[in-house]
Parts: C-alpha cells; structure tokens; sequence
C-alpha cells in the first residue's frame, strides 16, 4: 500500500513539473475579469491575434471594463460585454476599430473568446464575447471574414454557464439583457511581463477634414 501511494505521489510530482514547463513556454497574457458571478481567466494569444490581443489589453490596462455589463446572454450561444453600464448607458472605445484577424485558425469553440463587431467585419472596437458552445457558424469560411477569436477562458467556465442561465429581457431596442444586471467589477493583466505593446499607429499630420474659411 505505502509503495502504491509513494508510485502515485511520484507520478503527481512529474505531472506538475511538466504542466509547468508547459507554461514556461507558453506563456500567455492572462487576464482576469473579476465579476458579480465570480471570476474567469481568460488566456490570450498573441501569436495568432497580434492586433486584437494588443487592443484588448490596452483596453484592460485604461480600466475601460471595469464596470461594464454583460449586456447581450443568450443561453447555448454566447455572452457579451464590453460596451454598456448598468442602465444600458453606452462606453464606447477610446480606440479606433481594430483590423478583422478572423482567419487566424482559431475557432469559436465553447469557451473561447471573440470580439464583436458590425456587418463591417473591420469594424470591432471593444465588445467581445465568451462562447457558451462551439458555434462554427461564427467561423470563418473561405473568402468569408467571421468573428475574430483571441483567447480562451482557462479557469471560471462555471462562471460563464451561470452568466448564461439568467433571466433575460428586452429593454427598449436591446434584447437579451438580463434582468439583474452582471457587472465586471475589474478587469486586470495577471501577468503583464508575458505582454508586449505593439507601437501605436501613427496618426496622419494632414487634416482628414476641410478647414473652414473665415468670412472676411
């Protein structure tokens, strides 16, 4: 019995040391969002979603969703957040809209993590949502732009399923809203030295617009 138990701690020791060498060569930008449901860890890659990951964590790191709603639950299909306050009052992006990286390889499987965006697949700004399943139509197929997938929620799937299971209604023109609000309370890095800016774009020195002329 003491040896079957010596055997077994033995093979612990080498499954943990493995899991951490794993992590030391992938190691991912984590973010952590800490909300009314409890928390969810959300693994970013940066590799496949340079633009996407660098906006969102830019967007983390100026506190933007810190207490933002999941506005848009739709049980079987998805969460959303990142765009409104607790009485629908909208926070837009203080960045402009980033470039669609939907034909990056990643999927919308359950659990991983997508930006949304308007009919203009370049048009994504700040909300994102979390898959609740695996929904291949969201994919990209093709010449077809889908949904950008940039990360993947490692711990806190309990969270997300109990997001997805309250009661929803339609206020005004949005529908699915929940009927108690679920705010994020924060939204951090874990792990800011896995992170590395990429450079802002620069902004052109000409006008984008004509400049009145003054009446004389």
């Amino acid at each position: 019995m003491h040896n079957f138990l010596y055997k077994l701690a033995v093979i612990k020791i080498a499954l943990l040391f493995t899991a951490s060498q794993c992590w030391a060569e992938n190691n991912n930008p984590q973010v952590i969002l800490n909300t009314e449901k409890g928390d969810i860890v959300i693994e970013l890659f940066p590799q496949q979603a340079p633009i996407t990951v660098d906006n969102f964590v830019k967007l983390v790191n100026e506190f933007h969703y810190d207490g933002l709603i999941f506005h848009r639950v739709i049980k079987g299909f998805m969460i959303q957040t990142g765009g409104f306050t607790f009485d629908l009052s909208r926070r837009d992006s203080p960045r402009p809209a980033i470039a669609n990286e939907s034909l990056n390889g990643l999927k919308n499987k359950r659990g991983s993590v997508a930006m949304a965006r308007m009919a203009d697949p370049d048009s994504a700004e700040a909300q994102f949502f979390i898959n609740h399943k695996s929904n291949r139509t969201l994919n990209a197929r093709d010449d077809k732009m889908g949904y950008a997938v940039f990360g993947q929620v490692i711990s806190g799937m309990e969270v997300v399923d109990a997001i997805a299971s309250v009661e929803t209604q339609a206020v005004s023109f949005y529908r699915d809203v929940p009927v108690e609000a679920i705010r994020i309370l924060s939204a951090r890095l874990l792990n800011p030295e896995a992170w590395t800016a990429l450079p802002e774009p620069k902004r052109s020195e000409t006008l984008s617009f004509e400049r009145p002329i003054p009446i004389r």
